[in-house]
C-alpha cells in the first residue's frame, strides 16, 4: 500500500478531504480538552473528533484557534446528540454547536446514534442537509447506525430529499469488526471512522497483541491503530497522556503482514461501548 502519514486524507463523498486519523475527546474532561488537544495538534494530528454529548466542543475550537494552524487545515467533527434527533432539535443542536466553537463552519456533523422515530430520523438528515447546502457544515454522516438504519435513510435520501452519506463512524476493532455495517458503507464509497480503536485498553495483553507487539517492536496501541489503518478505516484514538497521544501518532514507520493482519481476525463480537447498532435495548441503558 502506499505511505500513510498524519498527512494523508480520503476523500468523501461530498468531495472534501479527511485525515487518516483522527484524535478523540470522548470523556476528556473540560478542564483538560484545550491543553491535551493542543497537544494532540503539536504532534501533527489534524482531526478533531467531538460531541455535543461530550460537552467540550468550545475547549476543542480553543485549541485550534490557539494552535497558530489555520482553521482550513484543521478537520473537526462534532455530532448531533440522540436526545435532539428531529427536525427542530438538530437544527437548533447545529446552530448551537457553531455557536460552542465559535467557527463559521463545521467539517462534519454526525447523528450521534438513530434516536427517535422514522420521521424524527429523516428530520435530523433534512436538518443537516439545510446546514450543508448554507455552509454550516461541509459534510455530514451518521454514527451508530445499523444496516437496517442505514437502509431507512438510504430509502428517504433516494425518495427525493436527497444528500450524500459522506462518513459512518462506529466501534471497529479486531473483538467488533462490523463486518456487515462496512460492507455497506464500503459499497457506497463512505469513509469508515472507528472509534475505541484501542478498545477502551481492555485487550492490550492478548497474546496476538503482544506477539505482533514484540515483533514489530511497537506497542499494542500501536499495532491496533496500524490494524485500523491498513483496513482502511480512520481510526480515533484518544488519549489525555502527552506520551501516548505520540505514540498513537507513531504508527507509519512499519506494516502488518497479510499474516499479521489475518492474525488479528478474531470472529469475537465484544463491543465495550454503548451498542446501538446491536443491542435492541441500547437507549434504555443510557
Amino acid at each position: 500500500m502506499a505511505p500513510l502519514s498524519l498527512e494523508t486524507t480520503y476523500k468523501m463523498n461530498s468531495g472534501y478531504e479527511i485525515p487518516i486519523v483522527g484524535y478523540g475527546v470522548y470523556q476528556t474532561p473540560a478542564e483538560i480538552t484545550e491543553k491535551v488537544t493542543l497537544k494532540a495538534i503539536e504532534v501533527g494530528y489534524r482531526h478533531i473528533d467531538s460531541a455535543k454529548y461530550y460537552q467540550n466542543e468550545g475547549e476543542c475550537s480553543r485549541a485550534i484557534k490557539n494552535s497558530g494552524i489555520d482553521r482550513s487545515k484543521i478537520f473537526y467533527t462534532t455530532k448531533i446528540p440522540v436526545t435532539e434527533v428531529g427536525y427542530e432539535k438538530s437544527k437548533a443542536a447545529i446552530e448551537s454547536s457553531l455557536k460552542d466553537a465559535n467557527f463559521d463552519y463545521i467539517d462534519l456533523i454526525l447523528i450521534h446514534a438513530p434516536g427517535g422515530t422514522k420521521e424524527d430520523r429523516e428530520g435530523s438528515w433534512r436538518a443537516l442537509l439545510e446546514a450543508q447546502k448554507a455552509g454550516k457544515v461541509r459534510s455530514i454522516g451518521v454514527s451508530n447506525y445499523s444496516v437496517k438504519d442505514l437502509d431507512e435513510l438510504e430509502a428517504y435520501i433516494n425518495s427525493g430529499v436527497g444528500g450524500k452519506i459522506d462518513v459512518g463512524q462506529y466501534e471497529i476493532h479486531p473483538w467488533c469488526a462490523r463486518e456487515n455495517v462496512v460492507e455497506w458503507l464500503r459499497k457506497r464509497n463512505i469513509v469508515i471512522e472507528a472509534y475505541s480503536p484501542l478498545v477502551q485498553a481492555t485487550r492490550m495483553n492478548e497474546p496476538v497483541l503482544q506477539n505482533l507487539a514484540k515483533k514489530h517492536n511497537k506497542t499494542p496501541a500501536q499495532i491496533l491503530v496500524r490494524w485500523s489503518l491498513q483496513k482502511g478505516y480512520v481510526p480515533l484514538p484518544k488519549s489525555v497522556t502527552d506520551a501516548r497521544i505520540i505514540e498513537n501518532a507513531q504508527v507509519f514507520d512499519f506494516e502488518l503482514s497479510k499474516e499479521d493482519m489475518d492474525s488479528l481476525h478474531t470472529n469475537v463480537y465484544a463491543p465495550v461501548c454503548w451498542d446501538p447498532v446491536e443491542d435492541p435495548h441500547w437507549l434504555s441503558k443510557l
